[in-house]
């Protein structure tokens, strides 16, 4: 099968894969042939839910080059309503042909209604139902969005439809690929990872491949040094806003969000939400529908690195961290002075900086 990209375009998108797994670019040759050879890999059956159709979306929208037709077309994508040529009775044959042979990849997009299974019916199926039908005999279960993953909003309090991610739902080991939506950069190194390695990878707590989702956003984000410098955006419209200060005290959700966001970045690696002006709303989290709800509020009790068990807000954290810094200064100088490295330059005065005393445990500013 002939491919509409070019070759540079498809080794550039294999480099870019090893990078996310993790691996030297000795590997980029193997991930190329794994992707190459994939029309002899398992088929896909793409199950869509409870959801909006934006996990889908965000996937086939992707460019430079179109992930959405690297996988699409070298993977056999037996079954997806929105996308496939097959409507009504064939459509429905060639899913019970793929389900029957096993062996596929089942990606899995939108919540599950337990609590009320009829609340979502395909020709007379409940979604309880098909998942459960669909993951039987899957080689892997792919979830794609939070919904999937977690539940999302239609488990969002007071969750009339008793919704839940597919593994709550059903009991089942899934591949979580959260996002509201997932980003594509995030999904397709997931899939060429099964395909390379011919197995899972290994997960967080939350069912999330760690070697994406393992940091958070706090840790890569550009704004970092303003927030360790006690530097924030305190309104919107300001001149901190236009200096790109920390957006904590807008709600930023970074410090409490795993993912690798301000890495892979959004629309075709051009920007991020951060980037963009607007704080993380930890769309790649559990439950953030409730956790998150005001996506403005800042979030209490954040862990300051370098202080172990104190965990404070924005305001005590810039105070303190230039206190500490002097401090820091001064001990260094005291150190000096010390071993004789002020004795060229007598002139220099050492001084002592008092210890600064932080806020007691979980205080709020």
């Amino acid at each position: 099968m002939r491919l509409d990209i070019t070759r540079r375009d498809f080794l550039k998108l294999s480099g870019g894969t090893a990078a996310m797994l993790g691996l030297s670019q000795s590997w980029v040759p193997k991930i190329a042939l794994a992707l190459e050879q994939a029309a002899q890999r398992p088929p896909v059956v793409w199950m869509s839910f409870m959801e909006c159709t934006g996990c889908l979306e965000s996937f086939a929208k992707s460019v430079n080059p179109s992930t959405a037709d690297i996988v699409l077309d070298i993977i056999s994508l037996n079954y997806q309503e929105n996308i496939m040529a097959a409507a009504g009775t064939q459509a429905e044959a060639d899913l019970k042909n793929t389900l029957d042979k096993g062996g596929y990849i089942a990606i899995i997009e939108g919540a599950i209604a337990v609590g009320i299974p009829e609340a979502m019916m395909v020709a007379g199926k409940t979604s309880l139902d098909l998942v459960k039908e669909v993951t039987q005999n899957a080689a892997a279960t792919l979830c794609v969005g939070t919904c999937a993953a977690y539940g999302g909003v239609q488990a969002m309090k007071p969750n009339p439809t008793g919704a839940k991610g597919v593994k709550d739902a059903i009991g089942i080991e899934t591949v979580n690929v959260p996002g509201c939506p997932p980003n594509p950069a995030h999904i397709l190194p997931t899939i060429v990872h099964y395909l390379l390695f011919n197995k899972l990878p290994d997960l967080d707590s939350d069912g999330r491949p760690l070697f994406l989702f393992e940091q958070k956003i706090h840790d890569n984000c550009e704004r970092r040094a303003h927030f360790d410098a006690g530097r924030y955006v305190g309104e919107f419209g300001t001149p901190e806003e236009t200096l790109q200060y920390c957006l904590y005290k807008m709600g930023c959700k970074g410090p409490e969000t795993h993912s690798p966001c301000p890495k892979t970045l959004w629309n075709a690696k051009q920007s991020w939400c951060v980037k963009c002006g607007n704080g993380c709303i930890g769309c790649m989290e559990p439950d953030f529908w409730d956790r998150f709800e005001d996506f403005y509020q800042r979030l209490p009790n954040v862990p300051i690195p370098g202080f172990v068990g104190v965990k404070t807000s924005a305001d005590w954290v810039g105070s303190t961290l230039v206190t500490a810094t002097m401090a820091g200064i001064g001990i260094h100088a005291i150190a000096s002075a010390a071993t004789g490295r002020y004795k060229k330059h007598p002139d220099i005065p050492v001084k002592e900086v008092p210890k600064s005393k932080g806020p007691s445990e979980g205080s709020e500013d």
